[in-house]
């Protein structure tokens, strides 16, 4: 500084001012650093009164001009990062359930699987299953509970 000495007792206590306005210790010396180049880059015809107080102002300056041009390249920039496709082990994973339902409805009468499959892959209603396999709504009902039961026990714990 062009008219008091620089000491390190004065550098420190000027960084822990610093950080203490910013509230970004971790920061302030840096802010400091370019607080001083800010001072010796002004006309030497202009005369600060108080360099210290200049330093730790311009500091708090030149953090808030970062936090303003960090937001607005932030907020120019949309990037989706996140990943959707699933992990390896969990699509692994999802394989071995999968292979265990086509077992369970293996397992299941030719009428059971078809009711079941009409009802939750095509989304008919029971009525409409009904008709189409010329069994009654309460029976479409009684074969979907017991599918549909047969298939949460077989499945249990995959």
């Amino acid at each position: 500084m062009a008219n008091i000495p620089v000491t390190r007792k004065l550098w420190a206590n000027l960084v822990k001012q610093v950080a203490r306005r910013t509230q970004s210790p971790a920061e302030a010396e840096d802010l400091l650093h370019w607080a001083y180049l800010r001072l010796e880059d002004r006309n030497v015809s202009e005369e600060i009164a108080d360099p210290a107080a200049f330093l730790i102002k311009a500091a708090k300056n030149i953090q808030i001009d970062n936090y303003r041009r960090n937001r607005r390249f932030s907020e120019g920039i949309s990037i989706d990062l996140a990943d959707e496709t699933p992990l390896q082990d969990e699509a692994i994973a999802s394989r071995v359930r999968l292979e265990r339902l086509k077992e369970g409805l293996d397992q299941l009468s030719p009428v059971a699987r078809e009711v079941l499959l009409l009802r939750r892959l095509h989304g008919l209603k029971y009525h409409e299953i009904g008709e189409r396999l010329g069994i009654s709504r309460s029976t479409v009902e009684r074969t979907l509970a017991r599918a549909t039961t047969f298939l949460m026990t077989w499945t249990n714990g995959w």
